[in-house]
């Protein structure tokens, strides 16, 4: 296609808009978050600042070489950002407004639609119109109508799976199930869909050569100086939703990374800190990652993302290829935020609040000893689900809704705290993970109670012991309704979800004696600024040694 003569294009400003129309666009679905223009803003602030560092203070604005590229373009606001940036920074080396634009258009910015939809928007926003060679485009040199914003339809590559001689297809032949994406993950079942349909393959994870697909995308022997952008989260596999659904956002970093950019930045959840479901050996790479040399963290998504729930929060991260260093880690809290220069692999799990790393090594310094070594693993008890509503047996079962009754026999394992007295726990926390009350405060915990002998309980629960006696098992709900305690479990719970690595932080002090907080801040030596720290994120809570938990009012 020829290129348009110039007379055609429509004249280049950069007017102020008010609204930003790309504030006002709802959000496709969770895994697909529109990136608010005032989180773009932070995020090439925090690349200026660390480019101009790393280049004796010159700024990246005003280099006509360098190239960015948004491998995961929705809305187009990080382009778009970074063009107005470009269009003002080069003013003194490219002085000529059109020919500076079609420069930066051409040569510098380039990206690639995760949908056919967010490729459209993202050439309007950025060309100021779908098709870079219309006659609105600002763009005078291109001879393909999607510019260097590309998108065309991927599939999944299906792989794995077991024939199924009971289910034939339409020839007659056995049927195969249970296959998966090789690349990403997705189960045929759900993303086997009409062409009609987003396949949501998404182009830039779904290759084995990503070097070699971009040079064929864009030209040869690409290399982007800064990738940077909001990757899609996660993928239904099957088993639900939010925490049960497949993460996919570590592909895109890992694929990133292979591009060897020297700068890299992304916005996504922040639930790789803990680990999950296909994250362990991501999150203990990026720990171990000296090149993350910026880490901001927002705990409650919604001041990242406004009205977007995340559980366990998001962040963004700055990558520096050839600046390994320590961190500087941004906690944002309501309008407070916390900066602290530090490793990220300090600990075993991310610990996400500055403010909570003196008091963890406090804590560590005076019992080594974590009370996760008494809790159980997920369903300690295997209890027969189809005898989870017995009312008869000689067992008493708690269970969510109603507790009952139940025969030993369909009781799976467990047997060392069956007869013992342990302390029942829900292994769901009583609020999304990163979620406040009005006052800013959390319960963290939610049915804590002391079990006594030939009891069991259902996979909704964990169990803490065995306790050598009823008063031992009293102590031990007691400490754990202390806000002392629950401020160390909430120090890195990011979801709903708590298993035993949950209590790895909680001190194991020992439960012959009973605790209360004015004890424990004692026994660790908090200072009072410490004290006040945990007393207004922590919700009090009563000390019965029996029944459900209440918050007190």
């Amino acid at each position: 296609m020829s290129a348009p003569v110039v007379e055609s294009k429509a004249a280049f400003t950069l007017r102020a808009h008010n609204p930003d129309v790309l504030t006002c666009i709802a959000n496709l679905s969770n895994d697909e978050v529109f990136t608010p223009p005032e989180l773009a803003k932070q995020m090439l602030h925090t690349l200026e600042e660390a480019w101009a560092k790393s280049n004796d203070g010159a700024s990246i604005w005003a280099d006509p070489e360098v190239t960015f590229f948004d491998p995961f373009t929705k809305s187009g606001v990080f382009l778009r950002e970074i063009v107005a940036r470009l269009t003002s920074g080069l003013e003194a080396a490219i002085p000529d407004l059109n020919d500076r634009v079609d420069h930066i258009l051409t040569r510098q910015v380039f990206g690639i639609g995760i949908t056919q939809l967010t490729a459209l928007l993202a050439r309007r926003s950025v060309y100021c119109s779908k098709d870079a060679t219309g006659k609105h485009s600002i763009a005078k040199s291109f001879d393909r109508d999607w510019g260097n914003i590309w998108f065309e339809r991927t599939e999944h590559s299906w792989s794995g799976g077991k024939t199924n001689h009971a289910l034939l297809d339409g020839e007659g032949a056995p049927t195969v199930t249970g296959r998966r994406c090789r690349f990403c993950g997705a189960a045929e079942s759900e993303y086997l869909r009409d062409s009609a349909l987003e396949s949501h393959a998404y182009a830039f994870i779904h290759t084995d050569d990503i070097k070699a697909r971009i040079n064929e995308l864009f030209g040869a022997d690409m290399q982007f100086d800064v990738i940077i952008g909001n990757p899609p989260y996660q993928l239904n596999d099957g088993g639900g939703t939010g925490s049960s659904a497949r993460p996919i956002y570590q592909l895109f970093i890992q694929q990133a990374q292979r591009l060897e950019p020297r700068f890299l930045s992304m916005v996504v959840k922040a639930n790789w800190y803990t680990g999950g479901k296909g994250l362990d050996h991501f999150r203990n790479a990026m720990l171990s990652d000296r090149r993350i040399r910026a880490l901001t963290d927002f705990p409650d998504s919604r001041q990242a993302f406004d009205g977007v729930d995340i559980a366990g929060g998001v962040c963004y991260f700055l990558w520096e290829r050839d600046n390994p260093g320590d961190c500087v880690v941004e906690t944002r809290v309501g309008s407070e935020t916390i900066a602290v220069t530090r490793r990220l692999d300090e600990h075993a799990v991310f610990v996400r609040d500055n403010r909570a790393l003196v008091i963890l090594e406090k804590v560590r310094a005076i019992s080594p000893s974590s009370l996760s070594r008494r809790v159980s693993a997920r369903n300690p008890f295997t209890v027969n689900p189809a005898h989870e509503r017995d009312q008869v047996g000689d067992l008493y079962l708690y269970a969510s809704g109603a507790d009952g009754r139940v025969e030993r026999k369909y009781v799976a394992r467990g047997e060392a705290l069956i007869d013992a007295w342990k302390v029942l726990v829900s292994k769901t926390s009583s609020e999304h993970a990163g979620q406040t009350d009005k006052q800013g405060q959390r319960r963290v915990l939610s049915r804590l109670e002391v079990m006594p002998p030939a009891s069991v309980a259902t996979g909704s629960y964990l169990v803490i012991g065995p306790f050598s006696s009823e008063s031992e098992a009293s102590n031990a709900v007691g400490y754990l309704r202390t806000r002392f305690a629950r401020f160390l479990i909430s120090a890195i719970l990011l979801t709903q979800n708590m298993t035993r690595g949950s209590y790895e932080f909680v001190p194991d002090v020992g439960f012959e004696r009973a605790w209360t907080d004015e004890d424990l801040y004692t026994k660790y030596d908090l200072t009072p600024e410490e004290v006040t720290l945990i007393e207004t994120q922590i919700k009090p809570m009563t000390f019965s040694a029996y029944g459900d938990v209440d918050a007190a009012s």
